[in-house]
């Protein structure tokens, strides 16, 4: 491992695909090995160039988010703070930079892995591919959240009959976010991420099932697929 670690640090783009099978595999298993080459992994982010510092942070991210959490005495979150700790710092400030809308989300989400906050540090995908498939708590009916920069909607999908059913999707109002979705929101406004602070909102809004109307949390049913 410490001669792949080394590859990695003179090719992190070129070595990152290789990295992640060994480490971290489909990027949801990470092994004790995996843990162990955090500090390995602060130290090549630290002493790494800028224009290849995101991939350092996504391999980081990517194992720390399969570490139980903090509330575990032995996570290796808590065993490996020091290193996590330098790796969280180094993404705040990397997010602050210019980054297209999939990088960012990537960044965010590793940042979250390294604050121990679980399941949405692997679940704000939908913000930058602008869709979240869950199912209805009443009916049980798939259904797919839209959220776009000029039209947020909950569809399902008869293919049989090929009939689309659509109802809107009211965004959380800016006053109303709490704790993590409004820390997000800030987030991204402060880094310029306009269409990403808007897609939070809509995150965090409600939608009627278009099958049986049932009103429904947008977010509670994504945490709701993530667990089950």
């Amino acid at each position: 491992m410490p001669a792949l670690l080394d590859r990695f640090e003179a090719d992190p783009s070129g070595v990152w695909s290789e990295l992640m099978d060994h480490l971290c595999p489909q990027l949801d298993i990470a092994f004790t090995a995996s843990f162990a080459a955090l500090p390995r992994l602060a130290e090549i982010a630290t002493a790494g160039r800028p224009e290849t510092l995101g991939w350092v942070l996504l391999a980081a991210g990517a194992i720390a988010s399969c570490s139980p959490g903090l509330s575990d005495a032995d996570s290796p979150l808590t065993v490996f703070s020091a290193p996590i700790a330098v790796l969280r710092n180094l993404t705040d400030r990397r997010l602050s930079q210019p980054a297209d809308a999939e990088e960012y989300v990537n960044l965010l989400q590793a940042l979250l892995s390294f604050e121990g906050v679980a399941i949405w540090d692997r679940c704000l995908d939908g913000l930058q591919t602008g869709e979240y498939e869950v199912d209805c708590p009443y009916c049980g009916v798939d259904m797919f959240v839209v959220i776009g920069q000029d039209d947020s909607f909950c569809r399902t999908d008869d293919y049989a009959l090929q009939e689309v059913r659509k109802s809107p999707l009211q965004p959380a109002r800016t006053q109303e976010l709490e704790g993590l979705p409004r820390r997000l929101f800030t987030r991204a406004l402060a880094d310029g991420q306009e269409g990403l602070a808007h897609g939070v909102r809509s995150l965090s809004g409600r939608a009627a099932c278009p099958d049986c109307g049932t009103d429904f949390s947008v977010a509670e049913r994504v945490v709701a697929g993530w667990i089950l």
